[in-house]
């Protein structure tokens, strides 16, 4: 007859692990194509259904690029006053991250994940800032395009014809608590853009020939659900495994 009693040391190493994550603040990533399909929208409505619900929700840093529907939705949320830099003569305004770390809210909504941050910051990278504050126990919710994660920046290179600079491990993906895919038709996303909902009319025009052409979105969304599903998969797997 074998042995089916489990490993102590395997047992104690589980408790420390969930104990661990327990203390450790939350990661959830709205997730998208490209930009315009509404992640930073879904963001913010999820922020004002938390403050509903009496939740301690503060924006961190929120980029609305001018929209006019995403910035009304900030109407009513406590905002941190952002930092300013100086770099080559003149002011980056940048997430100030010991100043959430001293208002430590329940939550804190920190946008684009895979923002560089300017010369003079304590992290070179945005996600960086946002692991030190899940580390003090701070719940974060930001958002994040396909051409960013690093696997994926070749893949998007060749697609577009555009390397993306910025981009995010894939570690940081994988391991948040929970991903929400923000998908929109490729079709639905170039009215926006037609319709000025994404870049102002300037940038509106250079973005149709170029990144926004309709072969590379469809291309980008077709990376974002395949990326989705994946990551579903994992979680599928994970969980049978622990259960």
């Amino acid at each position: 007859m074998s042995d089916a009693r489990p490993d102590p040391d395997e047992l104690l190493a589980r408790v420390r692990a969930a104990d661990e994550r327990a203390a450790r603040g939350t990661l959830k990533i709205y997730f998208g194509a490209s930009a315009g399909v509404g992640k930073t929208f879904a963001m913010l409505k999820a922020a004002q259904r938390l403050r509903e619900q009496q939740v301690d929700v503060v924006v961190g840093v929120v980029e609305t690029h001018g929209r006019q529907d995403t910035a009304e939705l900030l109407q009513g949320l406590e905002r941190l006053p952002l930092r300013s830099l100086p770099s080559q003569g003149r002011e980056l305004a940048e997430f100030d991250l010991d100043a959430a770390l001293a208002r430590r809210p329940a939550v804190l909504l920190v946008d684009e994940l895979a923002h560089s941050n300017a010369p003079g910051s304590r992290h070179p990278k945005r996600w960086q800032d946002i692991a030190e504050l899940q580390a003090a126990g701070i719940a974060v919710i930001s958002t994040v395009n396909v051409q960013h994660l690093e696997s994926l920046n070749d893949v998007v290179g060749s697609i577009t014809g555009i390397r993306v600079s910025e981009t995010v491990p894939d570690h940081v993906f994988d391991e948040a608590d929970e991903v929400v895919l923000v998908d929109l038709p490729t079709d639905d996303l170039l009215r926006r853009l037609k319709e000025g909902k994404v870049y102002l009319p300037e940038q509106a025009e250079r973005a149709l020939q170029n990144f926004f052409r309709k072969g590379n979105l469809m291309a980008l969304r077709e990376l974002a659900l395949r990326r989705t599903a994946d990551r579903v998969d994992d979680d599928v797997r994970s969980y049978r495994r622990e259960q």
